[in-house]
């Protein structure tokens, strides 16, 4: 059935692609943006469908009176709260900065308490990080929501924190509030400094120096971005208040292979310089209670992942001129 959804942090990745979904699915859809703008990544098909409202979720004054009213017109029946801090730069590497904690904590306490203030009482569907699991062993790499929870990273850490936050607000408000824990996911249009879309946008940029990698041995979870906002809607359909829910392929893939079948596409002949050799192993998610409750799987195979990352990287970087020539880049 249609829904009413707000989406925090619509103009991020996977805010977008969710919005799209969203509204292909034939939900009213309402954005919140810190400064109530678009990036220019964010797709065309959502901008002229999907209104705006200014929030920063990391400032701890009261909602604006004109965005409650807003909000409270709309109605939503579903929150997706995806607003975050997430990149080591603003998060912090090991001890979460300032900012990070008033986004991904406090940022996630104010939406619950705005859910539970609305009429409408919507259900909202927090998005986590596999980062809040514990360091997993290369033999049994594979976990599910009951696995031991120590995250090593500054976002992580924020996410385990943000959690908590959920189960009090379901304990002591009755929130009718769930939890997606998402793996590593990437697809077209991601920008952050992240593996495949690194490794997409220095292809995109051409030249013949070596393709900087930081290890071809890590083994990791990967999935398309596509495939985790259709398992967003479903948890906020099918999902019980107050569960976990892991979110990922359930596959463990090895970056070296990712590599190998992007320079399949992009330029066999380049060369690869690692800058980190060594085994890295990341926790990969067991979905057995995701499928169970939504009958969810994940739909696009990684190939089309990896060719449609590169060719969006490839339309960017032409767009903007930019080649690289004998090494040395320079823009036309």
């Amino acid at each position: 059935m249609p829904h009413r959804a707000l989406i925090t942090g619509v103009s991020g990745f996977a805010g977008g692609f969710l919005a799209e979904h969203l509204l292909a699915a034939g939900d009213s859809v309402l954005g919140w943006a810190p400064d109530g703008l678009w990036t220019d990544s964010s797709p065309p098909s959502i901008r002229g469908r999907v209104p705006l409202i200014a929030w920063d979720l990391g400032r701890a004054e009261e909602l604006p009176a004109s965005v409650r009213q807003e909000v409270e017109r709309f109605a939503p029946d579903v929150i997706y709260h995806l607003a975050a801090v997430s990149t080591p730069r603003e998060c912090g590497e090991e001890q979460p900065t300032q900012a990070a904690v008033a986004v991904n904590v406090g940022g996630t306490r104010r939406v619950l308490d705005l859910a539970n203030a609305l009429p409408s009482r919507p259900r909202v569907l927090v998005v986590s990080s596999n980062h809040v699991y514990a360091r997993v062993d290369r033999n049994s790499p594979r976990v599910d929501e009951d696995a031991p929870l120590a995250p090593r990273t500054a976002y992580g850490r924020t996410k385990l924190a943000a959690e908590e936050e959920v189960r009090r607000a379901v304990r002591r408000h009755g929130c009718n509030a769930l939890i997606a824990r998402s793996f590593q996911h990437t697809g077209p249009r991601q920008q952050a400094p992240v593996m495949l879309v690194d490794w997409a946008k220095q292809f995109a940029q051409g030249g013949s120096g070596p393709v900087q990698v930081h290890t071809c041995d890590a083994h990791l979870d990967l999935c398309d971005v596509r495939d985790v906002v259709r398992a967003y809607r479903l948890l906020a359909e099918h999902g019980e208040p107050g569960e976990v829910y892991n979110v990922g392929s359930g596959v463990s893939r090895r970056s070296g292979d990712i590599l190998d079948a992007m320079r399949r596409l992009a330029d066999r002949q380049r060369p690869v310089d690692e800058i980190h050799p060594g085994f890295k192993q990341e926790p990969i998610a067991d979905v057995t209670r995701l499928v169970l409750a939504t009958g969810w799987s994940a739909a696009i195979p990684l190939e089309q992942t990896i060719a449609d990352t590169l060719e969006w990287w490839q339309r960017r970087v032409r767009g903007s001129g930019f080649r690289v020539q004998d090494g040395a880049a320079t823009n036309s």
